[in-house]
């Protein structure tokens, strides 16, 4: 079966497309990557999609940029088919992630009631009329459902694509958000860990165009945090937040680690390099802490494989690498999954599984009451009538 998946992060930067060949169910499937086809978004778009990441985003505007997104998703999709040479009469099946604009996984009093809540916005009726095929999307709300965090999901696919008999394995994600997936050797999916370690690129990034004055998006290469000096009292209070303290399962987003959590920074007057370099150091410090508490006292870790734009970072993957010796530090890629396509593979996964009727989160990962069947299936235009 031929499937998309589509994945726009937390980082906002653009959208993700893969294209994979997947055969069989559960645990024994066979998954192909075909095509991986990532395109920025255009800057109005950017801009509509900040504009309701907030909580006082107007309902209207909330609507306009959900329909909005659908249409830029569908043209994405048929985008990657074009450029590969796919026929879009090929595509069986599209996974959409969405782009999450609220994710609050612990409850509060709404209504008289606790509520907790998750949206994520990308119209799968309009990705369906324009491709033509069924579109699973909005995977979070089945696990919040019965009881779980509604993230992290890509755990299936990484106990799927990444279990080894004889290693301890964490699959490390660093997009805005970092998360971990923590496998033991020979494990069973029931002993998987997994959780969001914090912020990955979210700051760094949100520091990068605030001293840039828009003009970049991101540090790029590193560079800038290369040339600093980490301020340690800083760093210090940063890693007190009250997050890091919390055991597994949990799960956060740009509602604790947004734009608020840049003010410290500021408030610091920093050189711009000394800014930057406690920045990456605080993420690369949050991800191995968590390691060290959360992980190691339970399981062997032998390697980590890592994925997402923030393992380009050179400054980042190097303080990762010296924290986590004698561990290894891997990229998905030496495995031959392609480090920037792994979510958006990863959504193909899930709706492939979904679109079956299969379970496919992990309850040890999110804290969900049993295994859920996620997403909801939109189905394409019967033509000819």
């Amino acid at each position: 079966m031929l499937v998309a998946g589509i994945m726009s992060g937390t980082s906002v930067d653009g959208i993700d497309v893969a294209l994979v060949e997947i055969q069989g169910e559960g645990f024994q499937q066979s998954v192909r990557p075909r095509v991986f086809h990532s395109i920025p978004y255009e800057p109005a778009v950017r801009e509509a999609i900040f504009s309701v990441t907030n909580t006082e985003a107007h309902v209207g505007r909330l609507s306009q940029v959900h329909f909005l997104l659908g249409r830029v998703y569908g043209q994405a999709v048929r985008d990657a088919c074009r450029q590969s040479g796919i026929a879009l009469a090929e595509l069986e099946l599209i996974g959409s992630h969405g782009q999450t604009v609220y994710h609050q996984p612990v409850a509060s009093e709404t209504g008289g009631q606790p509520v907790a809540s998750t949206l994520q916005i990308g119209e799968p009726a309009l990705i369906a009329e324009s491709t033509g095929a069924p579109v699973v999307a909005d995977f979070r709300p089945a696990d919040m459902a019965a009881g779980g965090e509604g993230a992290p999901l890509v755990p299936y696919v990484d106990y799927l694509l990444l279990r080894d008999r004889s290693r301890g394995r964490v699959a490390l994600n660093i997009g805005g958000i970092a998360n971990v997936t923590a496998i033991p050797p020979g494990g069973e999916p029931e002993q998987v860990i997994a959780f969001d370690t914090g912020p990955g690129n979210m700051i760094m990034d949100a520091l990068a165009q605030h001293l840039s004055q828009g003009r970049s998006k991101f540090d790029r290469d590193g560079r800038l945090a290369a040339e600093g000096n980490v301020d340690r009292g800083l760093l210090d209070r940063l890693s007190r937040d009250r997050y890091f303290e919390q055991p597994p399962p949990k799960s956060t987003g740009r509602e604790t680690f947004g734009e608020a959590f840049l003010e410290p920074f500021l408030d610091a007057s920093l050189p711009p390099a000394d800014a930057m370099a406690t920045a990456n150091a605080f993420t690369a410090k949050t991800i191995t802490r968590a390691l060290e508490r959360f992980v190691a006292p339970k399981m062997r870790v032998d390697e980590v494989i890592a994925s997402g734009g923030g393992i380009r970072n050179p400054e980042l993957a190097r303080r990762l690498r010296d924290a986590l010796d004698p561990a290894r530090l891997r990229t998905s890629a030496e495995l031959g999954i392609d480090s920037d396509a792994k979510e958006a593979i990863a959504f193909a996964i899930l709706a492939y599984e979904s679109f079956h009727g299969r379970p496919a989160n992990l309850p040890s990962a999110t804290g969900a009451r049993h295994p859920c069947v996620l997403g909801k299936v939109c189905r394409p235009p019967v033509r000819g009538l």
